[in-house]
Parts: structure tokens; C-alpha cells; sequence
């Protein structure tokens, strides 16, 4: 009953934004037969409102109608430009993440829940909320510590919103399932892989004792860093579902003209923003994944404050070098050592020619050194980078994909502040000094303590290993002589999940011909 379920709520969202006009606004190119029929009718069955809005406006209608599990669908996707598209990705990044509040006794009650104390005990006063989002909605409140009151912000999970995320889950992996199975060119993008991904990536931001963890880390990470720092943490009032932090005064970074009257040097602001993504990236492995404008404040002292870390992203010692190499490989127009880092680390599978695949890469690097530095975009040489690996097979890396388009936003907003922005002279002293401690000397020793450990590691287990060899070789053995068998419990499980296959697939064909009857009849009378 689940899969009919979920069948069923695909059917209610796909309705509506057709009538929101989303399906039609989606790119045509390429589609036909059955598919370019279907954009079609999704056109005529358009509301008439909607035919002449944008189409960030028909997305940001549809989805703030189809509730919360859809607008974070939307904010996940709009990460994945790989998944939907480039021009659609950043449509969806316009999307306006402002819900409606619910009730202050629902705060209440979700803090004292997750608590255990009274809302009384743990706060001087809390006050109405000032902002709502899909997953949880913020209130100014202040604190008593050391005989003083503290002004704090008070981050509370929105009511109900796990159950329905878990309902709308399930239709978004029957999507996925679907996709892999009747359009193979997309089986290359994993999307059971990318809605596992999303499921993870939500969980987690609606565990709020997570998100003050990143918070933490992050922290600890950059208390050294020039220019940038977070939000403290208050964890005594913290936990599952309520994240209390240190409240920010500050403007916000999309505030141009209010960083100007404040006598703040924007050219300096531009370049500590790509420099602290950077140190994050390349040093820590661990990156705010969300850094728009809204997230990011400066504060009367002229730091950048950033806030909402519900989306990070991770690399690890792989992936930075990969990332690193990549780049110091453009600026050195070294295209063959780009394009062997991607066969080294796996990412082009290794059939095709590495000579043909150094031709594909200089077809992107070769441009980039007749203009002038501050034209350059960092973020639109990885995208092309990323497009150029599509045609050699090379899979989708989740991880990658986030660092670039955060990179885009980063990038963008440095460009705002500053219209000449130079991105690799900025980016130069971070990048550099990585790539001299990391693929230098030191590297190479560094990487050589790493080797002598695991060896170690490996000769203390070496006792253990041989014994499961000899298991497992036993095993084999057996299994030669009797031949390979299955129990009564797995043949009896097998039967029951063909069984259930066959009837969801039964079900679904049904409410499918029962949906193309009624568009019919809709379009006939």
C-alpha cells in the first residue's frame, strides 16, 4: 500500500505544477513522441496566470504549495545543476524558502520536549518568531548568564515536518526507480544515489543538535582565521528540535548599499569571503554548503559572520587533492596532468584515452588565458570542467558538484562586492600554500608517515586476516563440493518480493490509465 500511496501523492504534485505552469516552462529541446505530447498538454492545462510568469515564479508557486519536503527538494536540486540543469538549478535557487509561523505554544511545546525543562527556567523571555522556513522557523529571545541578560536566537523544528518528509520520501525514490529503469541515458547521474543523498542530507538538518555540531567544528576550525568567524553555540539549550546560538547584529552581505553607508571596504570583504571558502575546502575538508547572501552577515568590527549550516559538504584528502591539482593544472595550462588526476582518482573510467580526454580539457583552459584575470570565473571553468566529463562517462560525484556550485554562489557574491574582482589572485596565497604543503616535499612525507602507519595497522591485523582467509577458504570449498543453496527463509523472501513487485506494478499501470482518461475527458468536455 505504500507504493500506491506514494503513487498517489505524485500524481496530486505533478498536477499541480502542471497547473502552475511548471511543466511546460521546463526545457523542450529534444523531446519527442510520447514526452513532447505530454509537454504540450501540460501547457494547454496551464492555468492562465501562469503561462505568462517566470519560471522561477511558477516554481516558487508550485512548490511552496506542495509544502515543506518539496522546498527542501527544491534547495537540494538547486546544488545539483549535474541532476536539472544549469539554467533550472538556478531558478530554483531563487526559491523563496518563507513559510507561514505556527503557533508559539508549538515552540514551546517542541522546547520544553526536547529539553525537558520549562521554556521559563531556560530563557529570561522568548519572543514572537521573526523568520519561518521548511524546516524550522527562528525566535529572538535573551538568557541570563554571569548576572547579565544575553540576547541569543532561538532555531525550533517545525511541527510534523519529519512524518512529512518520510511520506514525501517515498514518492521521491518511486521517481528515482522509475528514472533508472525506463531512461537509461540518466542512470549515469545515480538518482536512487542523489534521493538517498537528499534523505540523509534533511535528517540530519532536522536533527538541529547536528547542525550545532557543524557549527562547532566549523568553529574550532577557523578561531585563528582572518575575517570570518560563526555563531557560539548555547549547548545547554540545545538539542533535537531547538538550536539556541549567539545572536548576530550585523548587515547582511546582500545589503550592498548598507555595507557601503557602514564605512565597510567591500574589495577587502570579496576577498576574505573566496579565501575563507578556500582555507575550508582545501585545509579542512568541511565547507558551509548554503553560503547565499542571506547567510552571511558582516559585523560592526568588519568580520563575515555566517549562519544556517544545515547544508555542508565534505571532502576528503582525495578529493582536495583532485581539486587542487585540477586547478594549479589550468593555471600551468598543464591539461595532460588535469586530465591523468581524473584517471588517477578514478573518475573517467580508464577505456578511454587519456590523450583524447587532455584534448576535451584543453578545450576549455586554451580560452580562459586570452582575457584578462578578473573575467576569469573559477566556478564556470569547473562547470564547464564538469560538462566536458560527461561526454567520457565520468560518473557523478555529489561531493564535487557541491563545492562547485557553492563555489558559483561564493564567486557571485564576491563579484557583487567587487565588479573587477580578481578571483585567482585572491584565491593565489590560499591555493598556493595548499598545494606547496600538500604536493611539495612535505606532501610527499606527509604522505609517507600516512603509508607507514597503515602498513602497521595492517601487520597488527595480519593474525586476523589469515584466520578469515582460512574461513573463508573453507567455505569455498564446501560450496564446491555441495553446490551453492538457498534456505527455505530466502527462497520463501524472494517469492513474496516478486510477488509485490509484480502487484505494485500492476497498480501503478492502472492509476496511470485511470490519470490519462480523466486528462482526456478534461480536454474532450
Amino acid at each position: 500500500m505504500s507504493k500506491f500511496t506514494a503513487t498517489f501523492r505524485l500524481i496530486r504534485a505533478g498536477w499541480i505544477m502542471t497547473r502552475e505552469g511548471v511543466i511546460s516552462a521546463l526545457p523542450a529541446e529534444g523531446l519527442s513522441g510520447l514526452p513532447a505530447f505530454g509537454h504540450r498538454i501540460a501547457g494547454l492545462l496551464a492555468r492562465r496566470r501562469a503561462r505568462t510568469a517566470r519560471r522561477s515564479e511558477r516554481m516558487s508557486r508550485a512548490i511552496n504549495k506542495l509544502g515543506p519536503s518539496y522546498v527542501k527538494l527544491g534547495q537540494f536540486l538547486a546544488t545539483r545543476p549535474d541532476v536539472v540543469g544549469t539554467e533550472v538549478a538556478d531558478d530554483l535557487a531563487l526559491l523563496q524558502d518563507q513559510l507561514d509561523f505556527f503557533p508559539m505554544e508549538a515552540s514551546v511545546k517542541a522546547i520544553e520536549g526536547s529539553l525537558g525543562r520549562p521554556v521559563g527556567d531556560l530563557y529570561v523571555n522568548l519572543g514572537e518568531p521573526i523568520a519561518a522556513a521548511s524546516i524550522a522557523q527562528v525566535h529572538p529571545a535573551y538568557v541570563r548568564t554571569g548576572g547579565e541578560d544575553r540576547k541569543v536566537a532561538v532555531k525550533v523544528v517545525r511541527p510534523g515536518v519529519r512524518q512529512r518528509f518520510n511520506n514525501d520520501l517515498e514518492s521521491f525514490f518511486l521517481v528515482a526507480k522509475w528514472q533508472e529503469r525506463y531512461v537509461p541515458a540518466t542512470r549515469r547521474l545515480r538518482p536512487i544515489e542523489v534521493t538517498r543523498t537528499l534523505a540523509q542530507t534533511t535528517r540530519i538538518e532536522m536533527d538541529l543538535r547536528l547542525e550545532a555540531a557543524a557549527l562547532s567544528e566549523i568553529g574550532e576550525n577557523t578561531k585563528d582565521d582572518p575575517g570570518f568567524r560563526v555563531p557560539t553555540v548555547d549547548w545547554e539549550r540545545t538539542g533535537r528540535d531547538v538550536l539556541t546560538l549567539e545572536w548576530i547584529d550585523g548587515i547582511k552581505m546582500s545589503d550592498i548599499d548598507g555595507l557601503r553607508a557602514a564605512g565597510h571596504n567591500l574589495v577587502g570583504l570579496a576577498e576574505t569571503l573566496i579565501q575563507s571558502f578556500l582555507r575550508h575546502t582545501l585545509r579542512d575538508g568541511f565547507f558551509h554548503a548554503d553560503m547565499h547572501p542571506g547567510n552571511m552577515f558582516v559585523d560592526d568590527r568588519g568580520h563575515i559572520v555566517a549562519v544556517d549550516f544545515g547544508i555542508t559538504g565534505r571532502l576528503g584528502k582525495k578529493e582536495r587533492r583532485f581539486l587542487a591539482e585540477i586547478l594549479y593544472g589550468f593555471i600551468t595550462r598543464d591539461y595532460v596532468r588535469v586530465a591523468e588526476v581524473h584517471f588517477e582518482a578514478g573518475y573517467v573510467p580508464h577505456h578511454h584515452d587519456v590523450a583524447s580526454f587532455a584534448q576535451a580539457i584543453r578545450a576549455i583552459g586554451e580560452p580562459i588565458h586570452g582575457q584578462p584575470a578578473e573575467t576569469i570565473s573559477m566556478a564556470k571553468l569547473l562547470t564547464l570542467l564538469f560538462e566536458v566529463t560527461e561526454l567520457f562517462d565520468m560518473e557523478t560525484r555529489p561531493e564535487l558538484v557541491m563545492l562547485q556550485k557553492t563555489m558559483v554562489v561564493v564567486e557571485g557574491v564576491s563579484r557583487t562586492l567587487d565588479p573587477h574582482f580578481n578571483m585567482w589572485k585572491a584565491s593565489e596565497p590560499v591555493v598556493g600554500d595548499w598545494i606547496r604543503r600538500n604536493l611539495g616535499p612535505q606532501g610527499i612525507l606527509g604522505d609517507a608517515r600516512e603509508g607507514v602507519g597503515a602498513l602497521l595497522h595492517l601487520a597488527r591485523q595480519a593474525p586476523e586476516l589469515v584466520a578469515r582467509a582460512d574461513r573463508l577458504s573453507k567455505e569455498m570449498d564446501r560450496m564446491a563440493e555441495q553446490g551453492f543453496r538457498f534456505d527455505d527463509e530466502t527462497a520463501k523472501a524472494i517469492g513474496k518480493a516478486e510477488a509485490r513487485h509484480t502487484r505494485s506494478g500492476r497498480i501503478a499501470l492502472g492509476v496511470i490509465a485511470v490519470c490519462l482518461v480523466a486528462i482526456t475527458y478534461k480536454l474532450l468536455f
